[in-house]
């Protein structure tokens, strides 16, 4: 019965199940009543009239009729008994209870509701106050006899549109509809959870939740089926992930590494710097995982310069150092050059040959490169997606790593994992600079195992960040002259939401000309990089600015990821209330990588919305990434996190919130854990049940481990 269509439902039919299918997405039984109410009216308390105030939400009044009359178009009053039809233009009655009296008014159901509205009669009005001519008044108020409404209790709001309203789905009938859902399946509904975890969890039935979540009798009874209905959708959400996790590692075996070997011992002492407790921790779990003869699959997070790349590179020298090859993806050629650049340089004392590849490699250099990666003489290769082409194979791949992972594709990424030698699959070892809020990374990422740098290098400065509005460009230009004669260089990034923008454009080259004019040759020089620029352009410009042979780049985000230049001391972010917190949070930490003072200013436009604004004072309270990422998933919700997820989360969560639900959520992981500990493959009796719910569509995660 759950997955009948939604149009044999009794009320319901072709026409409004086509509007509930295109407005909410709701096709079968399950979907209506999977379709929770967002918030709840308390229908068990009454107002007094006297404390009515205009910007109230929605209140109760028992309250008698004082008087009723019909308004024409021009506010005449007319006689019901003889007033022509077209005529009435609305219902205006008084009503008054101990404390004083208020106007109901009504534009519609006229003829019915002026025969119901007796004066004298007692009635329970239900609306949202607002005001008319400087009086308060219920415009539409629901009318119900007084034992009627006795029965209220908490009644629940549902999510609409105007096409539902239109089409006759009020909010009224979509409880009428759930209410008929819930007669026709609830008396044969078999419980999707096992009893033993009822019983363990203290969790009511599914039936009392089901119907109690819709139509609750009390606070206390609402409370119970919230908490069951997201402790199950997050406990079979992290079932699911888990279960890939646990069969994957008895099944799939890995490259087993014992060695840490001699490349890995001289590029780790002859290093300049101590590494810091954080890097140590995770360059451990990362050899654990390589000696266990087990694929491993670790997502790395760290916050911009916490030292990413150093692990990378000494994960790769333990590959390299058991007679594989190893290999490191960049989404960008500015990256997978600067990588490069870094990478070769960390290398110098082993021997171990390095090389670039890019779509910008000759065809005399790519066939040298492929010659190399067949006979094993190459030890680490870096790149772009040109890693991924069919023409590049290799002798013995052992591990891939993958920065900034979630700016490459499904298929492309697992065309590397193909590579891997002898078909086995190599070490998967993927990073973001992004920070995930951890409730989040439990959720898209729940079957990998999760690494963090949590601890930033000794030495470096917190960047200054402060907002500006236009009022201060003038002392915006005399800073950015200051800090130009102190030899430091300048980011001033605008705006670029999407490629096609032409606004967006015209504000980045008018920005550019004033730059120019507020910095002339020959005593400043200025770049400018953009994705209209070729290859080529954007690669001259960047490297200019990197080389310190321009005082001041002007960008879109293009420099987001990638460019690190420690002379830049200075980060102007143009329109900064238009991005997005991770995005300025990534932005800032483009500079801040040199021993000297940075700033970040955030130059604002004159109308900032109250949640911008609390972006920017945000941003400008804190510099850790994780805190942000937190705040920014309060705000704003998981599934619009820039960086974090392009397509939306592994499921569709209809009640439980990541932002919200974090402790229902580990609780829920650390018990499917449990359960799976004792109970690998659910084969068990009293595990059935949960078996048939991985098996629906709704939980046939995609395994991320091998994508990722």
């Amino acid at each position: 019965m759950m997955d009948m269509n939604i149009q044999y439902l009794q009320g319901v039919g072709p026409r409004r199940a086509a509007l509930l299918k295109s407005e909410l997405e709701i096709e079968t039984v399950r979907d209506l009543l999977s379709q929770y109410p967002f918030r709840y009216i308390d229908r068990t308390s009454f107002h007094r009239i006297a404390d009515i105030v205009p910007d109230q939400a929605y209140i109760q009044i028992k309250a008698a009729v004082k008087s009723v009359k019909l308004l024409g178009k021009k506010g005449d009053t007319l006689d019901p008994s003889s007033a022509p039809k077209g005529a009435v233009n609305r219902l205006s009655a008084i009503v008054e209870d101990d404390s004083g009296e208020i106007e109901v008014v009504f534009f519609k159901g006229i003829k019915w509701m002026v025969t119901r509205l007796v004066v004298g009669r007692v009635f329970v009005f239900f609306g949202k106050p607002s005001v008319f001519n400087g009086h308060i008044n219920l415009v539409h108020p629901e009318v119900d006899d007084p034992d009627v409404s006795a029965k209220g209790g908490l009644s629940g709001v549902y999510a609409s549109t105007e096409k539902l309203k239109n089409g006759g789905i009020t909010g009224k009938v979509m409880a009428k509809l759930v209410a008929s859902a819930l007669d026709m399946v609830l008396p044969t509904l078999k419980d999707s959870l096992p009893d033993y975890i009822l019983k363990e969890k203290g969790l009511v039935p599914l039936s009392f939740a089901l119907r109690q979540i819709h139509f609750p009798t009390d606070q206390n009874s609402l409370a119970k089926a919230s908490y069951r209905l997201k402790f199950e959708e997050l406990f079979l959400l992290q079932l699911s992930l888990l279960k890939q996790k646990y069969v994957r590692s008895r099944i799939e075996t890995g490259i087993q590494m014992n060695r840490v070997g001699e490349a890995f011992n001289l590029c780790y002492n002859s290093l300049p710097y101590q590494l810091t407790g954080a890097q140590k921790r995770v360059i451990r779990e990362i050899r654990e995982d390589m000696k266990s003869g087990r694929q491993m699959n670790r997502l790395l997070q760290g916050d911009v310069g916490s030292g990413k790349t150093m692990v990378a590179v000494l994960s790769s020298l333990i590959a390299v150092g058991n007679g594989y090859q190893a290999c490191i993806m960049a989404p960008t050629e500015v990256l997978a050059e600067q990588h490069f650049a870094n990478v070769s340089r960390y290398l110098e004392p082993t021997g171990v040959k390095v090389v670039l590849l890019t779509g910008a490699t000759g065809v005399k250099a790519r066939r040298e490169i492929h010659s190399g990666l067949l006979d094993g003489s190459i030890g680490i290769i870096i790149g772009t997606h040109a890693l991924i082409e069919d023409t590049v194979a290799f002798k013995n791949l052992g591990l891939a790593v993958v920065d900034e992972q979630h700016r490459f594709g499904v298929e492309q990424r697992a065309k590397l994992w193909n590579k891997g030698a002898g078909g086995v699959a190599p070490h998967v070892l993927v990073m973001t600079a992004t920070p995930i809020p951890r409730t989040l990374a439990m959720t898209l990422y729940g079957d990998l195992d999760v690494s963090v740098i949590d601890e930033m290098p000794p030495g470096r400065k917190p960047v200054i960040t402060n907002q500006f509005g236009e009022n201060k460009r003038m002392a915006l230009h005399k800073f950015m002259r200051d800090q130009i004669a102190l030899g430091r260089q300048i980011f001033v990034v605008y705006p670029l939401i999407f490629e096609s923008e032409k606004l967006d454009y015209q504000n980045l080259e008018k920005g550019y000309e004033e730059i120019v004019e507020a910095f002339p040759l020959p005593k400043y020089k200025v770049a400018i990089v953009h994705g209209r620029q070729t290859s080529e352009e954007k690669n001259f410009n960047m490297s200019a600015f990197a080389a310190g042979r321009a005082d001041i780049l002007v960008s879109t985000t293009v420099i987001e990821v990638g460019v690190d230049v420690p002379n830049a001391s200075v980060m102007v972010i143009e329109s900064a209330e238009r991005f997005g917190l991770s995005q300025l949070h990534q932005l800032r930490g483009r500079v801040g990588r040199g021993s000297e003072s940075s700033y970040c200013i955030l130059m604002k436009g004159q109308k900032v919305s109250k949640e911008s604004q609390k972006r920017l004072d945000l941003l400008c309270s804190t510099e850790n990434g994780f805190v942000l990422a937190e705040e920014d998933m309060k705000m704003r919700g998981p599934g619009d996190l820039e960086g974090t997820q392009q397509s939306g989360l592994p499921i569709k969560l209809n009640i439980a919130s990541l932002a919200r639900d974090g402790l229902i959520l580990s609780d829920a992981r650390n018990y499917a854990a449990h359960i799976l500990d004792d109970d690998p493959s659910l084969t068990s009796a009293k595990n059935t049940c949960l078996l048939e719910e991985l098996r629906k569509d709704r939980y046939q995660v995609k395994d991320y481990s091998k994508i990722s």
